[in-house]
This record gives structure tokens, sequence and C-alpha cells, in this order.
């Protein structure tokens, strides 16, 4: 049963694994950023605030002698410049400061507001970056000159210890919940794959018991439920084998027994042939499917010549079979038991078909089809499903002949090959079964 998604859940990951990648990878995002912030606004900002302070002494100490250089002369630049070449800061007028880089410098509004409260104006504080970090200032005393400040050692393109610090233990987490996941989920993929081998009728070895405490748990209930299993299905097998195997023993009398009445009995002999011979086929069903089709090798093969096999040796019947075969890729499989399935599927059709068989075969993405049909009544929708089951029978429309495992040993070999069949009605009436087998699994190889 598919599980319906709403939208935005399709975009999350469904596995334990990703989901605790994500859950970790989401805990480091916040956490470096909750830390850049607090190591930002209680460090790094301080340290901003203190060397605009000192700059703005430097400046406060620059107009000390209260020089009127509201005009741009170029003696006026060249006597600021005089006084503060010791210092490191350089004065330009408007011209000079955009030829110098001032157009590549970045505003700063709270600097900018707190160096207009240290020089009693309005001023404006400015980034750039050159092989130093440069620091452009318009002061209130001189609204037409720039100073520039090198903070000389700061490089703003150079990794911060704190940024690389914050790298380094962000990558060191994220792998170490990557594997801390990957190594939780590995006990957990290890059962996943051994359920679906219990559910094909594999029973693997004892799973080691490894990961954590619920997962040991688990891990040994199933265990003991696949050993439980496994043991059932021996007993059922070797119960089924026992009677079936002792009860040829008694057919085997009677018919012989059979063969030495007179003539005048001949007719109770046939009789007691064909009911010998029916309780035979129902016999050798019941071992086929003990066997559950385990022998044989899987190897590439062409379904189409299996079906011109069947289809020649039933020729001898009055019943006319047709053939629709398209071109189908080799696919690996145990021929043996496929053209088991495909004969016990004609034989069905002949059983209660009404003379006519079309045997079909076609190419449908990764799979490969073939169907069976006939031109009988059909039978009722509710019960298709339930023919698969062991010992379950058609209604009484398509009869109650055999043991009722013809489709449950089908259905077996086909799940062994890791395919799938269908039963449904057709519209011009009588039943179709299809059948789809995947194209080269490699599933296949390792079974």
């Amino acid at each position: 049963m598919e599980l319906k998604l709403k939208w935005w859940q399709r975009f999350l990951p469904r596995s334990a694994f990703s989901q605790t990648v994500l859950l970790i990878g989401s805990l480091l995002l916040i956490n470096q950023l909750v830390s850049y912030w607090s190591v930002a606004v209680y460090f790094i900002k301080p340290s901003y605030e203190q060397i605009n302070q000192l700059i703005a002494r430097q400046i406060n100490i620059l107009f000390v002698d209260g020089v009127d250089v509201g005009r741009e002369h170029l003696t006026m630049v060249d006597a600021l410049n005089a006084k503060v070449r010791d210092d490191g800061m350089t004065v330009y007028n408007q011209k000079q400061a955009q030829e110098a880089g001032l157009g590549q410098a970045t505003y700063y509004s709270f600097l900018s507001e707190q160096m207009s409260v240290y020089l009693g104006g309005e001023a404006e504080v400015r980034f750039s970056q050159g092989e130093n970090l440069n620091v452009w200032i318009k002061p209130p005393q001189a609204p037409t000159l720039w100073i520039k400040v090198p903070l000389t050692g700061i490089n703003e393109s150079d990794l911060s210890p704190l940024t690389l610090y914050l790298l380094v233990i962000g990558a060191l987490s994220v792998a170490g919940g990557w594997l801390f996941a990957r190594r939780q989920n590995r006990p957990l993929k290890r059962l996943q794959k051994a359920a679906v081998a219990v559910s094909q009728g594999d029973f693997p070895p004892t799973l080691p018991l490894s990961g954590s405490t619920e997962i040991v748990e688990v891990t040994h209930a199933f265990n003991q439920m696949a050993h439980s299993m496994k043991q059932l299905e021996q007993d059922r097998a070797l119960l089924m084998a026992g009677i079936s195997h002792d009860l040829r023993t008694p057919l085997t009398r009677i018919r012989l027994a059979s063969e030495m009445m007179v003539e005048e009995d001949q007719y109770l002999k046939e009789g007691i042939v064909t009911d010998i011979e029916d309780m035979d086929a129902i016999i050798n069903q019941f071992i086929t499917y003990i066997r559950n089709d385990r022998e044989g090798v899987r190897e590439p093969d062409q379904i189409n010549r299996l079906i011109q096999e069947i289809s020649q040796q039933e020729s001898h019947r009055e019943e006319t079979i047709e053939l629709s075969l398209g071109n189908c890729p080799d696919i690996a499989m145990n021929s043996v038991a496929i053209k088991r399935v495909l004969s016990n599927l004609v034989e069905n059709a002949f059983r209660y078909g009404n003379g006519w068989i079309k045997i079909s075969s076609y190419r449908q993405k990764k799979s490969v089809c073939f169907s069976v049909e006939d031109n009988d009544s059909g039978i009722d929708e509710s019960k298709v499903e339930l023919l698969f089951q062991p010992f379950t029978q058609g209604d009484s429309a398509r009869g109650s002949v055999g043991s009722g495992l013809g489709l449950a040993i089908i259905k077996r070999i086909i799940d062994r090959h890791h395919g799938k069949v269908e039963l449904s009605n057709r519209p011009e009436g009588g039943l179709k079964a299809e059948v789809w087998l995947p194209l080269m699994d490699t599933k296949l190889a390792d079974s």
C-alpha cells in the first residue's frame, strides 16, 4: 500500500540515515550561526568601535588648531598631510580621493553614526580593501576632504582565525555525525535485507547483535522469528513430502490390482486408472510446491524460445493456440521453472477455455512480459487475489478440478525471479494471466 505524502514531505529525507544527518547538520549550522553572531557582537564589534574611537581622537587632534579647510585649497591639503605624515594617514580632496579608490569603498552606517558623535558633527566612514584594510573618514570639520587611515596587519580577504576555526569545527562535526549515523544505520540495513530474504523464502544466517540496545533487541527478536519460521517450513515440507510419498504406495497397489481385473469390469478399470492419474498429478504438484523451485541455475535465456516449445508440445490438441511474440531480449531465469509457469498457465487455459488460447510476449520498460489468454467466462473479480493462495480454486464458472496449488506454484516461481504475476478478466470474455520478469536483474545473479 503506497503512502500519500504531502507536497512538502516529498523533499524531506525518508531514511533514518539521511534524517539523522540532516538533523545533525541543521543543529551544527544553527550552532555555527549563533557562535559567529556572538563573537561578532561581543568581540569583533567592540574592537571596531575602539578603532573608530582612536581614529576620531587623531582627527580631533588634527583640527585642534582650528584650521579652516572648508575650501579645496591644495596648500591646506598639503599642510594637513604634513601634520599626519608620521601617523600614516593621508588627506585627499574629493577628486584625489576618487582616484585613490574611494569609489570602491563600502559605507558603514553604524560606524558613521558613532564617528559623528565623536567628532561633534555629521561624519561618514567607509572601508576599502587594498594591500591593507583602509578606513575613509569625511570629517565634519572639513566636509570636502577625505582622510584615509590604513589598518596594517588586517586584511578582509584573509581567513580570520575565527572563520577558520568555525569551518574546521563544522566540517569535523558533520563528518563525525555522518559516521555516527552510518554506523547506527548499518544494523538496520542488514536487518532490512534479511527481512526481504525471509519474505522470499530464504533464511539467512543468524544476524550479529550489534548497534544500540534497541537495535540489538529487535535483531535478537528477528533471529528468533527467522529460526522459528525456518523450523516451521522444514516441518511442513517434511510432513507434506512424507504424506505425498506414502500415498504413492497404496496407489501403486490399486493400479496393479486394476490391471488384473476381468474384462467384464473394464469400465471400472478405466475410471480407477483415471482417478489414479489425477491423484498422481496432485501428488506431483505437492512435491513441486514443497521444493519451492529452488533447484536450477538462472542464466540468460529467451522467453520466446520457451513459448514456442510449449506451443509445439501442445500442437496435438484440438484447441487453437495463437502466438503474438514481440522482440524480447534475453533475461536471467531458471528456464525449467519458467517453462513450468508457462505450461501450468496453458494447461489452465486448455482446461477452462472454449477452444482458443493466445500467448503473447513483449518488452515493457525494464521488464519482459508474457501473457496467456483464454475465451471462457472469466472469474469473479473479488476472488482474483485469492487464487494465488495454496489450495484455493476458482469459482464454479471455471470448475474445481485439481489441488488448488497450480497458481500458488506459479506465484512462488515468479516471486523467486523478483517478478510479478496478475490475473484479469478480458473485456471480450475469458481470463488473462500476465507475467513480468525483470531485465537481467543483478539480484537474480546473487540468488
